[in-house]
């Protein structure tokens, strides 16, 4: 009876993960049907930031306090860097999601008992910035893949790259990299040190929470956790990381 129970129970696993398989194969052959989307270079969308009540009724909202466009060649490389460690180490391989990234991140939540990691990748945060709401649910997650899927169709990995560092929110009324060093530091994105570029590569998580204008100890732990990152990746070396931990804000 026991070896019985076993061998339907390991028939059962078997099914669940064939299907699994199938339905990831079948999603992926529809991502890969997808059509571009039209002149997504030129879109622009609406820089409004909302103020919620407890039951996500918006009380008030109001326009962005500051926003500079720039250009792929105006971002400097520490700040990419930063940003891929941070935010999609896998940026550059990807077709818009990573699903190697997603079930690391569902296996960490899982054992944690709680969301202690994320898995948007950038452009799927580009998608939720362009084109769709906060809301945590399962159907705005899916149009997430798909928007993903197409902006990858659309855009090299550099207009990419640049269209989330423009439109990306930073805290503190900044919409986009430019925006944040001017608001943050007093520099053109250009003057940023090491421990500048982290420091904003920090901020997309949580814009209010890591803000230094708010709380300058969590920005400062928020900001050597990028660093970390970027020398685990290989992109600053150890002399470079330690010496950016300790600069003050």
């Amino acid at each position: 009876m026991y070896k019985n129970k076993k061998g339907f129970a390991s028939y059962l696993i078997v099914i669940f993960l064939a299907m699994i398989l199938a339905g990831t194969v079948v999603f992926n052959l529809y991502l890969a049907s997808l059509q571009p989307i039209k002149q997504l270079q030129s879109f622009t969308p609406s820089f409004v930031s909302e103020i919620l009540a407890n039951d996500g009724t918006v009380i008030k909202t109001f326009g962005a306090f500051k926003t500079d466009k720039i250009s792929y060649e105006e971002i400097p490389d520490v700040l990419k860097k930063a940003i891929i460690a941070t935010e999609d180490k896998n940026f550059y391989q990807h077709r818009g999601f990573d699903f190697l990234g997603i079930i690391r991140s569902t296996g960490s939540n899982l054992l944690a008992g709680h969301v202690v990691q994320g898995a948007s990748t950038i452009t799927q945060q580009l998608a939720r910035i362009l084109f769709l709401s906060s809301e945590r649910t399962y159907d705005r997650k899916i149009k997430e893949f798909v928007l993903a899927s197409r902006i990858e169709k659309s855009l090299t990995k550099e207009e990419i790259l640049t269209m989330y560092l423009n439109n990306v929110y930073l805290g503190e009324g900044a919409y986009g990299a430019s925006a944040a060093a001017d608001v943050y530091f007093n520099k053109k994105l250009s003057e940023l040190t090491l421990s500048e570029a982290a420091l904003i590569a920090g901020l997309p998580q949580a814009p209010s929470v890591y803000s230094p204008y708010q709380n300058k100890d969590l920005a400062l732990q928020r900001r050597n956790q990028v660093l970390n990152r970027m020398y685990t990746m290989g992109y600053i070396t150890e002399e470079e990381y330690k010496s950016a931990c300790v600069n003050k804000i």
